[in-house]
């Protein structure tokens, strides 16, 4: 178990019943965490609030289950100015997705309010069940959308959780549209703290390599040659350069390990730019039924 007795804040994003906030509270009881909340507007505000303070922590949305990498949260966490600013647990939540208004009367809606990620996950119920013209605008956080009904007139929905029905005082016109009832979303718990071996962890690096032929692939021979599985691989532009690429990959292990110690210092003599970005327990993904 981590050491987290230090923590003064944690740090999510807002406002109250995001589901940022379901998951800060999961964390919190996880690890027995007695912190100031600290909801904030955006992600890159989140990871940088944890950067500046040593004595905080922060929960970030990084992959759904249908839209895939959080973008805004692996950019941000890459380039903190404390390196030692890592991921420290995971957990996957479900994710419900409600239609939410102050009216009762779901034949009177013209317009929807929500979250980017949100809006795209319920494409099928917006598209079949709302009208043609339907307005869309979008908000920071399903919890912000809700929020934001007070300033629009009756006929304009939001799209979020029940327990967001339930701090806002809405109605719940339509349960369960999102268009995968399997639909998850993995959040991590980051800070500048360290991690014990469980002999379940997984351990997250993102790496650059030179723009070469077999370049990639020399550094996914490291794994390979040292038995170790990858579980996941993704890349993002480096935005430095075009045509250069930032990869993010898991794997089974925990730094505490010889082996993986011994694996990253091989990558790192095979990279342009590496970046530790956590060994932490394995939370398995939660099966649900179609």
């Amino acid at each position: 178990m981590i050491n987290l007795e230090t923590v003064k804040t944690i740090a999510y994003l807002g406002p109250q019943a995001s589901f940022s906030e379901m998951a800060k509270d999961y964390f919190a009881k996880k690890f027995n965490i007695n912190a100031y909340p600290t909801p904030l507007q955006t992600i890159r505000q989140v990871v940088e609030y944890v950067d500046d303070n040593p004595d905080a922590l922060g929960v970030l949305p990084v992959e759904n289950s249908i839209e895939g990498t959080v973008r805004e949260s692996l950019d941000n966490l890459m380039f903190t100015k404390n390196s030692n600013v890592n991921i420290l647990s995971e957990f996957f939540m479900p994710i419900n997705h409600c239609l939410l208004a102050r009216t009762t009367e779901f034949s009177s809606i013209t317009g929807i309010i929500s979250h980017p990620q949100a809006l795209a996950q319920c494409q099928d119920f917006i598209h079949n069940e709302m009208p043609f013209n339907v307005n869309i605008i979008e908000a920071s956080s399903t919890a912000e959308a809700a929020r934001n009904l007070q300033n629009y007139n009756l006929t304009y929905a939001a799209i979020g959780s029940e327990k967001t029905a339930e701090t806002y005082n809405l109605n719940i016109l339509k349960k369960n549209i999102n268009d995968d009832k399997t639909n998850q979303t993995r959040f991590v718990l980051i800070g500048d703290f360290e991690t014990k071996t469980t002999g379940n962890d997984k351990t997250s690096l993102a790496f650059s390599t030179e723009n070469k032929p077999g370049a990639l692939l020399k550094v996914l021979e490291i794994f390979m040659n040292n038995s170790i599985n990858l579980s996941y691989i993704a890349s993002r532009p480096s935005k430095q350069k075009f045509g250069e690429y930032i990869f993010i990959v898991n794997f089974d292990g925990h730094i505490g390990s010889g082996n993986i110690l011994k694996t990253i210092q091989e990558i790192r003599e095979n990279t342009t730019f590496i970046r530790y970005l956590g060994s932490y327990e394995k939370s398995k993904a939660i099966v649900l039924q179609q």
